[in-house]
């Protein structure tokens, strides 16, 4: 991979997790400032003594939340995303299979030339890994204690140096602060949906020729108020389907750039293949942080499939398609030794025939 693809990728990785942001918050100010809309057309007509909704609290509370959790989501996240998968970090290594997974994490940090980042286990036994961070003096390095049992030495430093791939990317910018804009969605969209639930309606009466009136309404408002209920049912969705795409895209990028900083791609091929055949999901790790893993932590039937619903929910790309890429890199990379040591064998065979003068 050329320094310049790298950069193009760090300024696009800044880019998206900015445009994140601000989408986030813009799409909480539509739902808020929406229904404050919605509910000042329903009660644009009521009679004298009724409410009439004319303060947008809604609109500012919901922008005003928004904004406070992209914060927290861009300031804690991290920390979040660690605390959800129960990880212990290692400042000591206590045994054999610790201070093995810190001298690799050392060397793919020198091979990668970023500081190293923090590294902890989780207490799984489902093979597999994750990164996670603001940026490279405050990134994370996660692995399973499945993980650490399963693979040798070359696979242990594939796998982590696929992760510190994430991490020179600033894809662990994106996909933590992914991961925590998920999870703040969910958490407001049931606060909401527990609101309504609890009889949060505007109750009107008005004139047979009113806004709300029996005699037809208003067809703007009945946009609106079916884009506003829309949108409140699918943000969840679509910031779920937004985190999968944004990790499919990136899976392939950090296997060669493993490859890259280990000059080995056999080795993560051999890692995926155990990985893949793990019996189970990884419970550990919740689905709002399944994006950021190696593997797909929540099962792979549908990860293992090809076409439209599978590229819609899948978490991470084929498994067998990123084998077979990795397996071809290290086939590539044999014949490319094979024939250089040939030209070398010629050369000298030359160079020996060659009669001084």
């Amino acid at each position: 991979m050329s320094d310049l693809d790298l950069f193009s990728q760090q300024a696009a990785n800044r880019s998206r997790s900015r445009w994140l942001v601000f989408g986030f918050i813009a799409f909480f100010a539509w739902l808020g400032f929406g229904g404050d809309w919605i509910a000042w057309q329903f009660t644009l007509d009521a009679p004298p003594g009724s409410y009439r909704h004319t303060f947008p609290f809604l609109g500012l509370g919901l922008t005003t939340v928004a904004a406070i959790s992209a914060g927290v989501a861009w300031r804690r996240g991290p920390e979040r995303v660690l605390w959800s998968t129960n990880a212990i970090e290692v400042t000591v290594p206590a045994t054999e299979e610790e201070r093995r997974l810190v001298n690799v994490v050392e060397e793919m940090a020198i091979a990668s030339g970023i500081p190293r980042p923090r590294v902890w286990i989780v207490p799984d036994p489902d093979p597999n890994a994750f990164a996670t961070g603001r940026d490279w003096d405050t990134a994370h390095v996660d692995v399973t204690a499945g993980l650490l049992r399963a693979l040798d030495r070359d696979e242990l430093q594939a796998v982590i140096a696929h992760e510190m791939g994430h991490v020179k990317n600033l894809d662990v910018r994106l996909m933590t602060l992914l991961a925590a804009l998920v999870g703040a969605v969910a958490l407001v969209g049931d606060a909401m949906a527990r609101m309504m639930r609890g009889g949060g309606r505007i109750r009107t009466r008005s004139s047979g020729g009113g806004r709300g009136g029996k005699k037809g309404g208003n067809p703007v408002l009945i946009v609106v108020l079916v884009l506003w209920i829309l949108s409140w049912l699918l943000a969840p969705l679509v910031t779920r389907l937004l985190a999968l795409g944004v990790s499919r895209k990136r899976e392939y990028l950090a296997d060669a750039m493993a490859a890259q900083f280990t000059r080995n791609p056999g080795a993560l091929a051999s890692a995926l293949q155990k990985i893949e055949h793990a019996a189970s999901p990884t419970p550990s790790i919740r689905r709002g942080s399944a994006h950021l893993c190696i593997a797909d932590p929540l099962g792979r039937r549908l990860t293992n499939r090809e076409g439209f619903l599978a590229e819609l929910f899948g978490t991470h790309p084929p498994m067998a398609i990123r084998v077979a890429k990795l397996k071809a890199m290290a086939y590539e990379g044999r014949a490319s030794s094979a024939e250089r040591q040939a030209a070398g064998v010629e050369r000298r065979g030359d160079d020996a025939g060659t009669p001084a003068t």
